[in-house]
């Protein structure tokens, strides 16, 4: 029996195939291209206008949770697609509402943003 790799390789191994997806999902993804634009520019703003540590932590976490829902929906329409290649109306409900998801936390996105920069131009 082959000898088990330990915990730390494991882990190791497992931030690797994160990264890879990572990587994977800039490359191949024209609205992840947009979001990491999107979040270039409100984080260039967040040090023009010097925000406070909570609306740094708002913005980070907005930035985050809408690329990850973005990855979940990536991956969702990859394997709905590989299920079932032709079109199919469940696979179509399924995909949009992966795609609702990445809507709903875009427009939470907006309204924080909104929260931290509209009183910035006022």
């Amino acid at each position: 029996m082959p000898k088990k790799e330990s915990f730390l390789v494991n882990r190791l191994k497992s931030v690797g195939f994160a990264f890879k997806g990572m990587v994977i999902l800039i490359k191949t993804e024209a609205s992840i291209k947009v979001q990491l634009f999107i979040a270039l520019v409100v984080t260039i703003a967040g040090f023009y206008f010097d925000i406070s540590k909570t609306e740094w932590i708002a913005q980070i976490t907005m930035i985050g949770l809408v690329m990850s829902v973005e990855g979940m929906n990536t991956a969702i329409e990859a394997i709905a697609d590989f299920i079932h290649p032709e079109y199919h109306e469940k696979i179509g409900l399924i995909k949009d509402v992966a795609a609702g998801a990445v809507f709903i936390a875009s427009i939470v996105a907006v309204i924080i943003a909104s929260i931290i920069y509209i009183p910035k131009f006022i």
